[in-house]
């Protein structure tokens, strides 16, 4: 058995497709804006914010970089963020991280407004989630879900296992599932045997950012993987190359499996892109429809 490799961009592109439709509707009355927030800032960090740039711009909306000293303190990242906010031309804000190690990333996302969460990280839309209502959700972990969607698996009934219970990938992610009906199960660092857990599962999430975690050996043939792992690792040229958290033998065990790169993190791009438009509609009074 070869795993069906799924391919992130074409799923992308289709869910850009119709934000960029919404985009066009919505700018009619004014334009749909993504602030970026950038503190210090390094090359990893510049590379993600071009990123985002060019993906909104495929779409249509516009996008602004507010980049802040490295030496700025809590309370004035704050004020910056409740200055955002208060805008009216912008519809959406995300906080680029990591933050400087003098600054709680947390405590100052909870400050963000909720409404233009475009990430999904503040602590009320961590809520709607986990009360089954979530509008703007974790980026990552919809993404995950979306490609299983997407990709036509069957969730009612399916027995799930999320390895990751991080609060904006492996808990959204477990949540999300479960108001799909699927049967869940989170592993994570204190859990005695994950082989046991995996090899009962028809679909697997992983997100642990650990290169090689899950074998193919520890996974129930034709088990649908989703591999949200990013770790860079030797290349054996010299370089380095990026992997997931699957050894490379998971692909002759699963039955689909996402690649990295190119698996899950043009969808998370494209769902960044949906939230923003989705926070437009949610400010002007609309229900979301992308």
């Amino acid at each position: 058995m070869t795993a069906r490799k799924v391919d992130g961009k074409k799923i992308g592109r289709t869910l850009e497709a119709a934000v960029a439709a919404e985009v066009a509707a919505l700018s009619k009355d004014a334009a749909v804006q993504l602030t970026a927030v950038s503190v210090g800032g390094d090359g990893a960090s510049d590379v993600y914010l071009a990123g985002q740039e060019k993906a909104c711009s495929r779409v249509g909306i516009r996008f602004k970089l507010d980049r802040l000293p490295g030496t700025v303190i809590q309370q004035e990242l704050e004020a910056h963020l409740a200055e955002v906010a208060s805008d009216p031309r912008v519809t959406g804000i995300i906080l680029q991280l990591p933050l400087p190690k003098h600054l709680d990333a947390r405590r100052a996302q909870a400050t963000l407004d909720p409404r233009k969460d475009v990430e999904g990280v503040h602590p009320a839309n961590l809520g709607r989630v986990a009360g089954g209502r979530g509008v703007l959700e974790p980026c990552t972990a919809a993404a995950a879900v979306h490609i299983l969607e997407a990709e036509q698996v069957a969730l009612r009934g399916a027995e799930a296992v999320v390895v990751g219970h991080s609060e904006i990938v492996g808990k959204p992610a477990a949540l999300m599932l479960l108001d799909r009906l699927a049967t869940v199960t989170v592993c994570h660092i204190g859990t005695r045997d994950l082989a046991a857990h995996l090899r009962r599962a028809d679909v697997v999430l992983v997100a642990v950012g650990k290169p090689g975690l899950v074998r193919g050996d520890m996974l129930r043939p034709g088990a649908a993987v989703v591999d949200i792992g990013i770790n860079v690792v030797p290349d054996g040229a010299g370089g380095t190359k990026v992997v997931g958290d699957c050894a490379p033998d998971a692909a002759a065990a699963a039955g689909l499996l996402t690649p990295v790169p190119g698996g899950v993190g043009p969808v998370t791009v494209a769902m960044l892109l949906r939230n923003t438009v989705r926070a437009a509609r949610l400010q002007r009074g609309l229900p979301a429809t992308v």
